[in-house]
């Protein structure tokens, strides 16, 4: 049986997801939950994920929901190697650390500053910018002396962490001050460019930019 995958093309952790798909050859049966109509409250998706979220995932009637524990998942289950998730528990730490730090602060944080406005209008709060930029800063920082975020090879924590920060970029937010995760990012994208990025994460990015570029002009 595939991999089902319940997911909306624009959202950030679902292109982690076919990101990831692309890289692993996994044809998942791809199931559209469009979180603006309300289909994530429909009983039967309710039923398969009481938080109702996405990206959310039915492997064998294995559920899982949060995209980065499902990167976990499906590199341990289905990679031919441990590149992208080592096992050897310290490189494993390291990466462990990196997405923790996407999921509680860099995409977190992102989340705060710009989503209000996406979703419900509000004005850009620039208390939230100066945390956001904060937390560039810090990454900036964690990038010394590194081409990638964890290990010498590119990881599922760089896989994260490039769709935050591609997410952050096409919403308008300057990302010259920090030259290192300019650096970084461009090493990502060639890395995945065989793999489909623009086709799964520019496209959608670029969608929720100007989603939320029109929320700002109503603003006006």
């Amino acid at each position: 049986m595939p991999v089902k995958l319940y997911y909306l093309p624009e959202s950030p952790p679902c292109r982690t997801i076919l990101l990831l798909g692309r890289l692993l050859k996994i044809d998942f049966d791809l199931k559209i939950v469009n979180i603006l109509d309300g289909d994530q409250l429909k009983p039967d998706f309710v039923q398969l994920n009481p938080q109702h979220c996405i990206p959310t995932m039915d492997d064998n009637d294995l559920v899982l929901w949060e995209s980065r524990v499902i990167l976990m998942y499906l590199v341990s289950a289905y990679a031919e190697d441990d590149i992208l998730y080592p096992k050897d528990i310290l490189q494993r730490a390291m990466v462990d650390q990196r997405i923790h730090f996407d999921l509680g602060t860099l995409y977190q944080r992102a989340s705060d500053y710009f989503f209000p406005t996406l979703f419900v209008g509000a004005h850009l709060d620039e208390t939230k910018k100066a945390r956001l930029a904060e937390a560039l800063g810090w990454f900036d920082d964690i990038l010394k002396g590194r081409k990638w975020v964890a290990t010498d090879n590119f990881t599922i924590a760089d896989l994260t962490l490039c769709v935050t920060v591609s997410q952050i970029e096409a919403f308008g937010f300057e990302l010259g001050p920090y030259g290192r995760v300019r650096a970084w990012f461009q090493h990502c994208k060639d890395e995945l460019e065989p793999h489909g990025y623009d086709e799964i994460n520019q496209v959608g990015a670029d969608a929720l930019g100007e989603m939320f570029r029109s929320k700002l002009q109503q603003e006006k």
